[in-house]
């Protein structure tokens, strides 16, 4: 898609993909830390020195393990509440699919105007744009009017906890963010109906995450003698009846300010169409899943994905257990206690046993009407010309939720144009950005920091 030029801006260092490609070739595989260790991380952190000099010249440098926190004191008002602004540098593994990618996923190739390699999406793009921008600024001698950190994580893509560590220690300091900024929506075409051309969709809000083990036990012995429905088939069983009974709609308000924003971009009936779905959840859910498909469907109701099953040892032993795990995303509004017991509820299965592995509850809804939200709109405007910002909500997991504890102005965006053909390269194979959005991004967080108010 062409986008109109960039707003003007005083001149930005060149070699930005050049720069993405060196932090791409750093294998930062989070899942297979325990294996490899921390070798591949700390060659980052200390590239990210090499490559950023200015930012490591003036701004001071925290480690909450592999955690990152840069702090930016402002000009004047050092009491001033501080802006954050999150990233992270760990990737998803890619073993086993090496001969399935067109260009190996660590080789930080820049070709045909990309950046190819895994992570340079999700999410060395955003870090290396953010980290520009700062560069940029601190070589135009600009300090901000107001502290701002910079927090990157090096667990996002395996739950975190880094994140909930940084935030929870920092509040602990008397930190009380204007506005925190993470990872979680971008520059997109939306597949709706009626509507056309790019949006920079920043998410409002995430759904909660959860892990749920279901696990049944059986009377062993040959399977020629079988006793009745064994663990594994109890285990079906459970499965099938959740998946036959989703659970029920329920629109909240960033949905609500989705379907609205829809109106004011759609043409005609579909203005029309929009906006009576905006009222009316059973109407809503109709057309997001038929518009959207499962993505659009996951915006008013929680999902949930069986992933996993196990049970049994050999063809013709009866199974003494058998497990099955879900992948449960909680809708706002929603709650794990809720959740949990609306599994036993419709499994209807006492011999089956529900476990919550892990969960996070959904988090509340910032608001689109407020400065925080306008100054994020701003910021596209200077990248991106006239494509529209509207709110959306998060249905995967980011860093950003464990913020929300201590300040209600919590967003989900980066700078980045993903096209429809790009997006299926987040955790799967030929991920790539544009060298041009990469540029676009960095005039955004360059912009989104100049507009801090003092």
């Amino acid at each position: 898609m062409q986008f109109a030029a960039p707003v003007d801006a005083a001149a930005a260092r060149p070699g930005i993909e050049d720069r993405l490609a060196a932090l791409v070739r750093v294998p930062t595989v989070s899942a297979e830390r325990e294996v490899s260790g921390d070798g591949p991380f700390e060659d980052l952190v200390a590239l990210l020195g090499e490559l950023y000099p200015l930012v490591h010249a003036h701004l001071a440098r925290e480690r909450f393990g592999l955690g990152l926190v840069y702090t930016w004191s402002p000009a004047a008002d050092a009491d001033a509440d501080p802006v954050v602004l999150m990233a992270h540098y760990d990737v998803v593994p890619v073993a086993g699919q090496e001969a399935e990618w067109t260009v190996p996923p660590f080789e930080g190739r820049v070709a045909d105007g990309h950046v190819y390699g895994r992570g340079s999406l999700d999410d060395k793009g955003a870090l290396c744009t953010l980290l520009d921008a700062v560069e940029n600024l601190l070589a135009e001698g600009w300090t901000p009017p107001r502290p701002v950190l910079l927090c990157f994580g090096p667990d996002e893509e395996v739950h975190g906890a880094t994140a909930r560590q940084m935030a929870a220690a920092l509040h602990e300091r008397g930190v009380r963010p204007w506005l925190v900024l993470d990872e979680g929506g971008a520059i997109s075409e939306i597949p709706f109906p009626g509507v056309s051309g790019a949006f920079a969709v920043v998410g409002l809000a995430e759904k909660g995450v959860m892990t749920v083990e279901l696990a049944a036990g059986g009377t062993g012995g040959h399977a020629s003698a079988p006793t009745g429905l064994t663990a594994v088939g109890r285990i079906g069983r459970a499965v099938a009846r959740l998946n036959r009974n989703p659970f029920d709609v329920r629109m909240s308000r960033t949905v609500v300010s989705l379907l609205v924003a829809l109106a004011d971009h759609a043409e005609g009936a579909y203005a029309r169409a929009w906006r009576a779905a905006a009222a009316a959840p059973w109407l809503a859910a109709r057309l997001l899943a038929v518009a959207g498909g499962a993505d659009g469907a996951a915006l008013v109701r929680t999902s949930l994905a069986p992933t996993m099953l196990t049970g049994g040892s050999s063809a013709n032993v009866l199974p003494s257990h058998a497990t099955a795990t879900l992948n449960i995303r909680v809708n706002v509004g929603e709650t794990t206690t809720g959740v949990v017991a609306r599994l036993r509820r419709v499994i209807a299965d006492p011999e089956v046993s529900v476990r919550v592995v892990e969960g996070d509850e959904p988090t509340p809804e910032s608001p689109s009407d407020g400065a925080q939200f306008a100054l994020i709109a701003a910021s596209v405007d200077a990248g991106y010309p006239g494509v529209p910002t509207i709110p959306y909500l998060t249905t995967a997991a980011t860093d950003g939720r464990h913020w929300h504890r201590f300040c209600p102005f919590v967003y989900r965006f980066m700078p980045l144009y993903v096209p429809e053909a790009d997006r299926a390269g987040i955790h799967g194979r030929d991920e790539r950005v544009a060298v041009d959005s990469l540029v676009r991004g960095e005039r955004c967080y360059r912009a989104l920091l100049k507009g801090l108010p003092a």
